[in-house]
């Protein structure tokens, strides 16, 4: 007589698996803005809003959080990959983030979005603004964000049921 064992993983994420899986992207946000201190927590509250309605309406391919300097270039950057059909269950703890306020230096947010993004009309754009409470004015950004130039690690991982964020540090 033989014992099979048989697991299926049926698990499919939901809104509030995004909101978990973000929890940890904001406190990086709020550790990054205060160590740089370039952002007011009520700022912080604006970004981070308006990047959870991106992630929840799955709108997001990736968030840069990235300090440049008086000529637009990138001197640092976090980057947090959002993967819809990734496998962590549980996420990495926030934190690794050695941002210090340099002089000359701005802090900017760059939101790259997904084709599903990109295959709206202008006008549900709009809509989506407006039925989301949008609080930032987001403009296209003239910044490089390849970070040709600079060296990248992986960090945390935030996940939940599937739903994951792979974070990736440039110096």
């Amino acid at each position: 007589m033989s014992d099979y064992n048989t697991v299926t993983n049926t698990s499919t994420y939901t809104v509030v698996d995004i909101r978990k899986t973000f929890e940890g992207f904001e406190a990086d946000l709020r550790m990054i803005a205060r160590r740089t201190g370039k952002w007011t927590n009520e700022y912080v509250d604006k970004v981070f809003h308006d990047i959870l309605k991106y992630a929840e309406n799955k709108y997001l391919n990736y968030v840069d959080i990235t300090l440049i300097d008086s000529y637009n270039t990138p001197i640092r950057a976090a980057r947090y990959k959002v993967n819809e059909n990734g496998s962590a269950i549980y996420s990495d703890r926030p934190g690794g983030n050695d941002w210090i306020n340099i002089y000359n230096t701005t802090l900017t947010v760059i939101v790259t979005h997904n084709t599903s993004w990109h295959a709206l009309t202008q006008i549900q754009k709009n809509a989506f603004g407006i039925n989301n409470f949008l609080r930032i004015s987001w403009v296209d950004s003239s910044i490089n964000n390849s970070y040709n130039h600079l060296t990248s690690d992986n960090a945390q991982l935030f996940g939940s049921k599937g739903y994951e964020v792979q974070k990736t540090n440039f110096k």
